[in-house]
């Protein structure tokens, strides 16, 4: 009985690791993606642009990692344009491996 208390009690110490969501981004838009932020759903802030390239090009798609080390799945998204323009969405990815962006 000592034993299984024992293993319960660094269970329950053993703190939770919270793993990177990785999925594939596909630009089907008719703009370049030069930005790309993330936010916890009901956060303000946006953080740093994500993006590890100059810029996603229509026709490109490449993996991204959110290594926030938040155990989280609901997510806002944010994407810039290289002409400006803003467009933004509320996405579950933990269930997403492909996110596509389109006009």
């Amino acid at each position: 009985m000592r034993v299984a208390i024992a293993a319960l009690t660094l269970m329950v110490a053993t703190p939770v690791m919270a793993e990177d969501l990785v999925f594939t981004l596909v630009n089907n838009s008719s703009h370049s993606i030069t930005e790309m932020y993330v936010s916890p759903v009901g956060e303000d802030l946006w953080g740093e642009n994500i993006l590890t390239v100059a810029a996603v090009e229509s026709g490109v798609s490449g993996d991204v990692t959110i290594a926030d080390g938040l155990d989280v799945c609901d997510y806002d998204l944010r994407f810039v344009t290289d002409t400006g323009l803003e467009a933004t969405q509320e996405q579950n990815l933990c269930d997403t491996a492909v996110f596509t962006v389109e006009d």
